[in-house]
């Protein structure tokens, strides 16, 4: 067991229970402070992320084929019904869940950092990442609370899987794959910005197909040449 994904998911936890705490002081108009500032700051950072892209047709088709498989799977109402013991808020929970699950564990820090402590040992990637998901749990869990620390879950479940494979997915640290990967994980968390502020209510789950399609697509056309 690599001790830095323990660290990670550690550190989600902790910071959620720190958040948690806070929160409890925070009328209404701070808590939509902090959703602005939130929803605010996920735009951008989608946006820089989905501008990584090789080939913005590659992430559309993903992104489409995806979305129609998550929307055949009803992902979004699943994860809602995971949530399904918090008695209260399910939907603020699920949000709460989803949100902090595609921020942490979609995005290139948390690939380049799997690859890397799984196929060299080396861990300060993951590290880095640990420190940045926890400073982030405390302003998430403010707003959502206890359903943060759920994300801490899936942080180490695709870390650990990611670390156990890494030789047979090290061609992940392609360029070409990396940066469509990062390109649709983009738009998703672009997808979440623009959700947290209500100016839409997207589905953001059932895009999650996109992420295998996307390395999926860009095998097929590097395998082909076309």
């Amino acid at each position: 067991m690599n001790y830095a994904v323990i660290f990670n998911s550690c550190a989600i936890i902790i910071g959620t229970l720190i958040g948690k705490w806070l929160g409890s002081f925070f009328n209404s108009k701070i808590r939509n402070i902090l959703f602005d500032s939130i929803g605010l700051t996920t735009i951008i950072i989608g946006i820089s992320m989905g501008l990584k892209s090789n080939n913005m047709i590659i992430v559309l088709i993903s992104l489409a084929i995806g979305g129609v498989i998550g929307e055949f799977l009803n992902i979004e109402k699943q994860i809602e019904s995971l949530t399904s013991f918090f008695k209260n808020n399910k939907e603020t929970v699920s949000k709460g869940f989803l949100t902090t699950t595609i921020l942490f564990v979609v995005g290139p820090m948390t690939i380049l950092g799997a690859m890397k402590a799984g196929f060299s040992q080396d861990n300060t990637l993951l590290n880095l990442k640990s420190i940045l998901d926890g400073i982030s749990s405390i302003i998430f869990a403010s707003i959502y609370g206890y359903s943060v620390i759920l994300s801490a879950i899936s942080v180490f479940f695709v870390e650990t899987i990611l670390i156990i494979f890494s030789k047979n997915l090290y061609f992940l640290m392609d360029e070409v794959y990396l940066n469509d990967f990062t390109a649709v994980g983009g738009i998703m968390i672009l997808g979440l910005g623009i959700r947290l502020l209500d100016l839409k209510d997207i589905k953001v789950g059932n895009f999650l197909p996109a992420l295998l399609m996307v390395i999926i697509i860009d095998y097929i056309k590097l395998r082909f040449s076309f």
